[in-house]
């Protein structure tokens, strides 16, 4: 089980990387997108990842939970920044793409929205996650097993 935890978290980081940061602001350059349908499919993308995302979290916590014994050092930090990426995840979710979605709305009804760096909050926001996971990642993947000394 412990050989699940990387590659797992790998996997998720490059997801994280392949939506966030190509896949999103690539749409915006597409000629034959308005600006009102890009943001609206921006606003689906994200709302699709972070039901996946949430699963990551799961999964990964229970395998490295699960892991713990086996594992001689370092479990507790990989469980460290899961419980970090949870959080902001968490932040993401509740706080901030909430003002963003209204706004979207906003921008999709053809109202006049006011500047703001709500945006640029989830890119750093998003960033920091993508740290979080590598971190976690590199950390499981260093992994080394108990070892049981015969007598």
């Amino acid at each position: 089980m412990t050989s699940l935890v990387a590659p797992l978290l790998f996997f998720w980081s490059g997801l994280l990387f392949g939506v966030s940061f190509v896949a999103t602001p690539a749409k915006f350059l597409a000629p034959s997108l308005q600006l009102p349908q890009a943001l609206d499919v921006g606003r689906w993308t994200f709302h699709v990842l972070t039901l996946i995302e949430w699963g990551f979290v799961l999964v990964a916590a229970l395998l490295v939970w699960a892991c713990r014994p086996r594992v001689a050092a370092g479990w507790g930090w990989v469980m460290i920044a899961l419980v970090a990426v949870a959080a902001v995840l968490a932040l993401e979710t509740v706080v901030v793409r909430p003002i963003l979605d209204a706004r979207v709305l906003d921008i999709i009804a053809g109202r006049n929205v006011a500047p703001n760096i709500l945006h640029e909050v989830y890119i750093g926001l998003e960033a920091l996650k993508l740290l979080l996971i590598l971190a976690a990642a590199i950390a499981s993947a260093r992994w080394t097993p108990v070892t049981v000394q015969s007598q």
